[in-house]
């Protein structure tokens, strides 16, 4: 088993070649779709249709963005957690995907990117629904993970042989520190998550958004310690932001 780590437009891009041919660990935004291609074609000078299976962490759109098309593109199959299609339907998802779309283009114009076409289907079509503990077809090796808490549907994907897992979401940086990501839907369930990473003592750790690590480097129990206790959302912060608001009115008068 190989890992490629390719640099995405705000993410790290994670392409697996083994004897079946390529695993995606995400499916990435929709502005990485040629970085994904160019790379299957000119670098390891494979064809798109090696690209077996492309896997969808959660339906944010830097994981999820480019996968329908990128299925098009190479006849790969797209798998997910079953709770992955519903995250953005009805007038609250929409109204979410558009903020996470804008949230997206915020973070890469902090990173120094242009702005790039991103937009992506809401609803997530895919080829397999995958539940906990469930292993990859193709990729025997591969097991899917259930951590939700980022989302209702995050899934790390745990390489058995190796104990090298990716974890997308689960933890980010802020001002070169560990911590929960924006938003944590779930906190409890964000915890447990946290604390079954723990428990798998991996040898090595690959995140979305940050340089690979030796799983024995990282503090889980500082980063619990931060976690939320009550949902850190959009509908939250907006609910919070108008409390606030109405308590200064009433108090003005």
């Amino acid at each position: 088993m190989q890992l490629h780590i390719l640099k995405g437009y705000i993410q790290n891009i994670y392409l697996v070649q083994d004897t079946a041919g390529l695993l995606l660990l995400d499916g990435c935004s929709r502005a990485d779709i040629a970085t994904v291609c160019e790379y299957i074609q000119q670098q390891l000078g494979m064809p798109l249709t090696a690209l077996k299976l492309i896997m969808v962490t959660h339906m944010h759109p830097d994981h999820a963005g480019g996968a329908h098309k990128l299925r098009r593109l190479t006849g790969a199959r797209i798998a997910c957690h079953p709770k992955a299609p519903r995250w953005y339907s009805g007038l609250l998802g929409r109204t979410a995907h558009i903020i996470d779309v804008s949230l997206t283009w915020w973070v890469a114009n902090r990173l120094g990117k242009p702005k790039r076409h991103i937009w992506y289907t809401p609803i997530l079509k895919p080829d397999l629904l995958l539940q906990d503990e469930q292993y990859l077809p193709d990729f025997p090796d591969w097991q899917v993970l259930y951590t939700p808490g980022h989302t209702d549907h995050d899934l790390s994907l745990w390489h058995v042989p190796t104990k090298q897992l990716y974890i997308a979401d689960l933890i980010v940086s802020v001002k070169k520190r560990l911590v929960p990501p924006y938003p944590v839907c779930h906190p409890n369930q964000y915890k447990q998550s946290l604390q079954r990473v723990n428990r798998l003592e991996p040898s090595q750790l690959y995140f979305a958004h940050l340089p690979p690590r030796d799983g024995g480097s990282i503090n889980f129990e500082a980063i619990l310690a931060q976690a939320p206790t009550l949902p850190k959302n959009h509908w939250h912060s907006m609910r919070n932001r108008i409390a606030h608001a109405l308590g200064r009115q009433s108090r003005s008068h």
